[in-house]
């Protein structure tokens, strides 16, 4: 009887907190038209991210760039 217990103890349906949800307000976030892409509507914390992605491509990119530069470049013999 005590393992019955224990199982319908850790087994509940009921949770401690309640979320709200909070998908009917993103759905008209993302779907209102106002002339934002779709992966900046989500505020600050997306235009950062974004912003963020650029730069290190555009970084990596200028790094590729150079190496391959240094590297077609033969050795000068000493």
């Amino acid at each position: 009887q005590a393992l019955r217990q224990i199982s319908q103890r850790t087994i509940s349906t009921a949770s401690r907190r309640q979320l709200e949800n909070r998908v009917h307000e993103n759905q008209k976030l993302f779907q209102e038209d106002n002339g934002l892409p779709v992966h900046l509507k989500g505020g600050a914390r997306d235009s950062l991210l974004y912003r963020t992605t650029a730069g290190l491509t555009l970084v990596g990119a200028m790094y590729t760039v150079y190496y391959l530069l240094v590297s077609s470049m033969p050795k000068k013999p000493n």
